[in-house]
């Protein structure tokens, strides 16, 4: 203790002070150990003090020294202490001075913090034979859970040590009012009460806290008051109370204050006396203020022995560990969801890094019912880390409920925070989909198309069976072909110019276009070969306007237009070329017409040959 090699390493002290005394500093601390931030307190103080009574030691060192040697629930915890830059640094658990938070705790408070520090004196003088000498409202602390710490120990000596000299020494530095005025003819008169100094102190600090308090929530508050002031200050020091007697007083039999007690004694006490104090623990703490109970007990009903004792883990547990919703009035649970998370997840965050099977299986067993009470920064930094620990380890039941506890935490994280590394989607829905579906017109239009079929089918037999009587009037010229290019209202094609090009499609055709043909070559056995032709074309041009209403109507055979968006302007302007219709003559016309052409002919040589006129080769000379 006291050398360069204790400072502890990566420890951040806090400039500003807490609290300036004679003889040190306080300071809030924090140490980052592998992610993990501790808080802690530390006391600066220098190194050298004037004063006979500081020559080996300083203040500081020898209250050190005490905490580190004197150890109790009810004493502030010694974690370290150094030397460095000529100051001595002394390092305890998170603390403030009780000074700063009297004024907001109640009655009922302040009575389970004053048993606290007579169990603290107690057993400073029933065990370890030594006298605090300055029991004063700056010698007490309240911890982080709530609980009351005693320090301030640089007075302490031994009994053997307590005498008038050193009462004497020490007199300037201690609190004036909690000194007793007969302290020095108690000690010369050598009486076996060697705690009759500390006793003193204790009632003059119970007057101090309770001067601006009333009786609201303790009716036992005034006598015990009356007790304080006649009793514990009594002149006569063999009629003043032991330590033991005055916890023992009935201010001190509160139902809260014996379940703080028992709680903190529990260690000392046998397996049937904790049977019967966990059966019905539960019921009884339903009875206090919430608050009280969270600030108070959180800490000891979370300590390792109620979470391992089987009665606890049946009767307790379920109703500490589960917050109460705002809605659930008739709830059991003993914490609301405010207090839990201001009290009990702290605790619970601390206890999820010991590496204990049994604990570990208690958190989780539990962790669907608490989790939401905590941040997701806390869930992601604090708790994920500690969980992916518990699926390494060879407990499979600890690694099957860890998955478990994983799988809680992907809706609320997220599956790439929990589980990480590359993800995709390897899993689709296959689920049928119920679309609300458009009423269809295809059947509509199939119905159309069928019907013009049936008039289609209708219309060639027509053609047919008429066909056979055409024939012989065949003679007549067929009309005159319009002029190319012509565009007016008598043009016989007025079908869609799209259609013309799905007709000129034939490759995409592979069955039998229309039943004319079929009945065309019929007719094509029994009648001459050119008159046939002749009505052949004659039949094409009736039914072409049929196959083409038939195309229009069949979606299978309608061509897919691949580039829609290049429209041709021009394509009415697209001359159409057709095939003159062959028609039959007579030959005695046929001759008669070839011996007039052959006539012209030679008129219009005879014609060139008298008539011809020109320059010849004697017009150039």
């Amino acid at each position: 203790m006291g050398n360069e090699q204790s400072v502890i390493p990566g420890i951040e002290i806090d400039e500003k002070a807490i609290e300036v005394c004679d003889f040190w500093t306080q300071h809030s601390a924090a140490i980052l150990n592998q992610d993990n931030l501790n808080h802690l307190t530390v006391f600066s103080g220098e190194l050298f003090v004037n004063g006979t009574l500081w020559v080996s030691q300083t203040p500081l060192e020898k209250n050190a020294r005490n905490i580190m040697i004197y150890r109790h629930p009810s004493i502030v915890k010694y974690i370290s202490s150094w030397k460095k830059n000529s100051k001595f640094y002394l390092a305890v658990e998170e603390i403030f001075p009780l000074a700063h938070e009297l004024s907001r705790l109640d009655t009922l408070q302040i009575s389970v913090g004053l048993y606290s520090i007579l169990k603290a004196l107690n057993f400073l003088h029933s065990n370890a034979s030594v006298s605090h000498n300055n029991i004063c409202l700056t010698s007490i602390y309240l911890s982080i859970d709530g609980n009351w710490k005693l320090a301030g120990m640089e007075y302490l000596c031994k009994y053997s040590e307590l005498s008038c000299d050193y009462l004497m020494k020490t007199k300037s530095g201690r609190y004036n009012k909690s000194i007793d005025p007969n302290e020095e003819k108690i000690i010369d008169n050598k009486s076996k009460r060697k705690d009759a100094v500390d006793i003193y102190g204790f009632g003059v600090l119970v007057c101090e806290i309770f001067q601006s308090k009333s009786d609201a929530d303790l009716p036992q508050l005034v006598p015990f008051l009356d007790y304080c002031k006649n009793e514990l200050k009594n002149a006569d020091v063999s009629k003043r109370p032991t330590f033991k007697t005055i916890l023992e007083h009935e201010f001190f039999n509160h139902d809260f204050i014996t379940i703080h007690s028992y709680l903190l004694e529990l260690p000392l006490k046998s397996d049937n006396d904790k049977t019967h104090f966990f059966q019905n623990l539960s019921e009884k703490l339903l009875k206090f203020d919430e608050g009280i109970v969270a600030s108070q007990l959180s800490g000891l009903l979370l300590s390792r022995l109620v979470l391992l004792n089987k009665i606890a883990q049946n009767n307790l547990l379920p109703q500490l560990l589960t917050p109460r919703n705002g809605t659930e009035e008739t709830s059991t649970s003993i914490f609301s969801e405010s207090n839990f998370k201001k009290f009990v997840c702290p605790k619970l965050l601390e206890i999820f890094k010991v590496r204990d099977v049994e604990i570990r299986l208690l958190l989780l067993n539990y962790f669907p019912k608490f989790m939401y009470a905590f941040t997701k920064e806390a869930l992601q930094i604090n708790i994920l880390p500690e969980l992916l620990v518990g699926i390494k380890d060879t407990n499979d039941h600890l690694v099957s409920m860890t998955l478990k506890t994983l799988a809680n935490l992907v809706p609320i994280l997220g599956s790439s925070v929990v589980i990480g590394g590359k993800r995709a989607k390897l899993f689709n829905d296959g689920r049928p989909i119920h679309a609300v579906r458009k009423p269809s017109t295809r059947t509509v239009r199939f119905a159309e198309f069928t019907e013009t079929s049936q008039i289609s089918l209708e219309s060639d037999q027509i053609s047919i069976n008429t066909s056979t009587t055409d024939l012989h009037n065949v003679n007549e010229l067929p009309e005159r072909q319009r002029p190319d290019g012509e565009e007016g209202e008598t043009s016989t094609e007025d079908v869609d110019p799209s259609m013309e090009d799905d007709v000129d499609n034939w490759e995409d055709w592979d069955i039998n276009e229309n039943p004319t043909t079929t009945v065309q070559e019929e007719i094509t056995d029994n009648q001459q070969s050119d008159l046939l032709n002749s009505e052949t074309d004659a039949n094409q041009q009736k039914s072409s306007a049929i196959i083409q209403d038939i195309l229009q109507l069949d979606i299978k055979n309608q061509k897919v237009d691949d580039e829609g968006a290049d429209f041709n302007f021009f394509q009415d302007m697209e001359p159409v070329i057709q095939a003159s219709n062959k028609f039959i003559i007579d030959t005695n016309s046929k001759s008669s017409i070839e011996q007039e052409l052959s006539n012209k002919l030679v008129l219009n040589a005879t014609d060139d040959d008298d008539n011809h006129t020109g320059w010849e080769e004697e017009d150039w000379e």
